[in-house]
């Protein structure tokens, strides 16, 4: 008898179809201890649910790795913060669970066709279940989240900003044109950190990131490096000043326990007055595909 409730088990149908077939055999190899032959995904995923003891243990298995919950956390909604590691992940997952809103498991083949046909055109996997867009959406919301709470006009409390977010030899290139136009490189964690921090605390400004399909692209290199490309607009006060278009470059430290870190930054904002009266209300990419594959390889 399986020592699972009801909704971790719904919980665990839809997470283990983000597994490739041969770990899910694999896995209830392990669970068994080979003492039963399934023939398909259906009745592994079912005999792996009926002879776990409990989710906790399930989730530890190695075969579900760390890359595999956060995917399934992110298709749930489950806001979440890209550098969180297996362990964080798992409490959070138990938590969801507990909390009894788990969504019905009918259409994931369809959700994950549809995630699938909005990733970008990069093919290159990580991992098994590893999806560049699927991290992208959850950086960004985890990223702006935190450079706009530095906001002293929001009145929220600071979250935890600082130069362990990226590499020491970060990158920041910044182009304005508001009135004129202005360049700025930036050179290493510490001063990257402080130029970014200054536009949220000291110049008051909101980042309104478009977390829409034509507001977001993402897409991972052979060597390491995830790019996520985002549009938004900026604010200040009650007033939205223009909009903002800002790639990421990622790499993972294996010094951090896999957490991703923060490689190069390129941001370009645009006043009101540059965008020749144009809305601003959702704005798109002007970054295609082959833009963001070549920063992969430079």
């Amino acid at each position: 008898m399986s020592g699972l409730s009801a909704k971790e088990q719904e919980g665990f149908r839809k997470l283990m179809g983000l597994l490739t077939t041969s770990d899910l055999l694999s896995l209830s190899d392990t669970v068994t201890n080979k003492l039963i032959v399934v023939e398909n995904v259906t009745e592994a995923t079912e005999t792996i649910l009926s002879f776990s003891k409990n989710a906790e243990e399930l989730l530890k298995r190695k075969k579900i790795q760390r890359d595999i919950i956060f995917k399934y956390l992110a298709k749930e909604g489950v806001i979440l913060s890209p550098s969180s590691d297996k362990r964080q992940l798992i409490e959070k997952t138990l938590e969801y669970w507990s909390s009894g809103k788990v969504s019905s498991g009918k259409n994931r083949q369809s959700d994950t066709d549809d995630t699938t046909e909005a990733a970008s055109d990069s093919t290159d996997k990580f991992e098994a279940g590893f999806d560049p867009l699927t991290l992208g959406h959850q950086f960004c919301l985890w990223f702006f989240q935190l450079l706009n709470s530095q906001n002293p006009t929001l009145n929220q409390q600071p979250q935890d900003w600082g130069t362990q977010h990226f590499w020491p030899d970060v990158k920041l290139c910044l182009f304005a044109r508001a009135g004129s136009e202005q360049m700025e490189d930036f050179l290493g964690a510490e001063l990257v950190s402080l130029r970014l921090l200054a536009l949220s605390r000291e110049e008051r400004l909101v980042f309104s990131p478009n977390l829409e399909p034509q507001g977001l692209k993402a897409l991972a290199s052979p060597h390491g490096l995830v790019i996520v490309a985002v549009a938004g607009t900026i604010h200040r006060d009650s007033n939205c000043l223009g909009i903002f278009e800002q790639v990421f470059g990622l790499i993972r430290s294996p010094l951090m326990n896999n957490n991703w870190k923060i490689k190069f930054i390129k941001l370009k904002i645009r006043g009101l007055d540059a965008l020749g009266g144009t809305g601003v209300a959702a704005p798109a990419l002007n970054y295609s595909s082959t833009d963001l594959q070549l920063l992969c390889s430079s």
